[in-house]
């Protein structure tokens, strides 16, 4: 891998021009997040795309769908732009600089979010990675209500997020009518706890069962959710990476 761009097996996310590069969350996110089975043509909003990956990644999930991927940063979206027109998912794929707390014309059948944690912690001096990693840019009270408005009947959002975080997604998304539907915890090791945590939300009574899961980076949940996407050893070999 490039310190300047990242190969996945369907397409190449340049994140030179990003605040925050290609990560594990990000992947992850990607790779977990679903859409009602029941809709044919699913519709697909990526909150605060950064490089364009989780978009790119379930609209090669889902070859059916149409995405709208958007940003507040206007370089974001520039490079998530050229990733997506460089990639086999143009056509399905539309970006725009905006953000969801302003977004409000259109209905998502699902809505994918890898959002701000850093809450308390000391903003840092370059603007652009603090609106990327810090709440102060979109709360997640702005994200589940701009969930509320714009998930359709049967749809859910899925973000990932820290676990010690997980009560306040849950709060505010309770207040919009938004209850847990699958959670799956993250690990780095099975020793250690989980530092991060897949949340689905959507529209279904919270006495409902709640799908809940956890995962080992590397174990065969985390291979069986990525293969489609992370080169394999002899990949990177020909490519020479």
């Amino acid at each position: 891998m490039s310190n300047n761009y990242f190969i996945f097996k369907q397409f190449t996310i340049r994140h030179d021009r990003c605040a925050m590069k290609v990560g594990t969350d990000g992947t992850l996110l990607g790779a977990w997040a679903e859409v009602p089975p029941s809709v044919p043509h699913p519709s697909i909003l990526d909150v605060g795309t950064g490089t364009g990956l989780i978009a790119l990644m379930m609209a090669q999930r889902f070859p059916q769908s149409i995405v709208k991927a958007i940003d507040i940063d206007r370089e974001a979206v520039a490079q998530a732009k050229e990733n997506i027109a460089t990639s086999p998912f143009a056509d399905r794929i539309g970006t725009a600089n905006i953000a969801i707390q302003d977004f409000c014309d259109s209905t998502f059948d699902a809505i994918v979010c890898n959002p701000p944690f850093f809450t308390e912690a000391l903003t840092c001096p370059d603007e652009r990675r603090t609106a990327a990693r810090h709440t102060s840019s979109l709360t997640y009270e702005e994200l589940m209500i701009a969930a509320g408005r714009t998930l359709s009947d049967c749809g859910e959002i899925s973000v990932i997020i820290p676990t010690d975080c997980m009560d306040s997604m849950n709060s505010a998304a309770a207040i919009v009518g938004l209850h847990p539907k699958r959670i799956c915890y993250v690990k780095t090791t099975e020793r250690k706890p989980a530092k991060r945590v897949l949340l689905a939300y959507s529209r279904q009574h919270p006495g409902r069962d709640i799908e809940t899961r956890t995962m080992i980076i590397g174990d065969n949940e985390y291979k069986r959710l990525t293969d489609d996407f992370y080169l394999s050893p002899e990949e990177k070999a020909s490519a020479n990476i």
